[in-house]
C-alpha cells in the first residue's frame, strides 16, 4: 500500500555519528489534517512502531517513550478544553522536540524515534491536528508494545 510505503535507503557518506543499520524509516508519509488516512493509527503507526522497535534494545524504552506520549496527552487534553489558547500553548508542545533531542544525546532514544516525534508535531497547526497526534501515538504506543515485546 503506498501511504505505508515509508521506507528509503540510506545514502553513502558519513553517518555523523549514529549507526548504518541499512533501511532508515521515513515519516513524511504521515498527515494529521483531515481527511485522515484509513491506515493512519493502523498499518502505519504499526510500521513507524515496527521501525523504532528496531533500536539498540539499550534505547527506546517503552516507559521513555511513554514519557513523551504522556506530555503529548497533557497538551491535547489542555487545547481540547481550551482550543482558544493552542496558539499560547504551541510553543511547549513543539518544546517536546528540544526535549527528545536532549534524550537522544543521553542515549536514551534513537534518531529514528526523534525524527518521527519532529514529523508528527510538524504536522500540528491547530487544536484537531493535536488531537490526531495523540491518537497517532496512541495507536503507535499499542504496537510498539507489541514489535519490542521486551520493556
Amino acid at each position: 500500500m503506498a501511504e505505508q510505503q515509508n521506507y528509503r535507503n540510506q545514502g553513502g557518506g558519513r553517518n555523523h555519528g549514529h549507526e548504518d543499520r541499512g533501511p532508515v524509516y521515513d515519516p513524511g508519509g504521515i498527515r494529521l489534517a483531515k481527511p485522515i488516512g484509513a491506515q493512519l493509527f493502523n498499518g502505519i503507526a504499526q510500521e513507524a512502531a515496527r521501525a523504532v522497535a528496531g533500536a539498540d534494545k539499550s534505547r527506546n524504552k517503552s516507559t521513555q517513550l511513554r514519557r513523551f506520549y504522556d506530555e503529548l496527552v497533557l497538551w491535547e487534553t489542555r487545547a481540547s478544553q481550551q482550543p482558544g489558547k493552542f496558539a499560547e500553548y504551541l510553543p511547549f508542545i513543539l518544546m517536546i522536540n528540544a526535549k527528545a533531542a536532549y534524550a537522544e544525546g543521553r542515549k536514551l532514544v534513537d534518531r529514528t524515534f526523534v525524527n518521527l516525534l519532529h514529523h508528527t508535531l510538524s504536522e500540528v497547526t491547530d487544536a484537531g491536528t493535536l488531537t490526531t497526534c495523540k491518537l497517532f501515538w496512541e495507536a503507535f504506543m499499542g504496537f510498539y508494545k507489541q514489535e519490542r515485546g521486551d520493556n
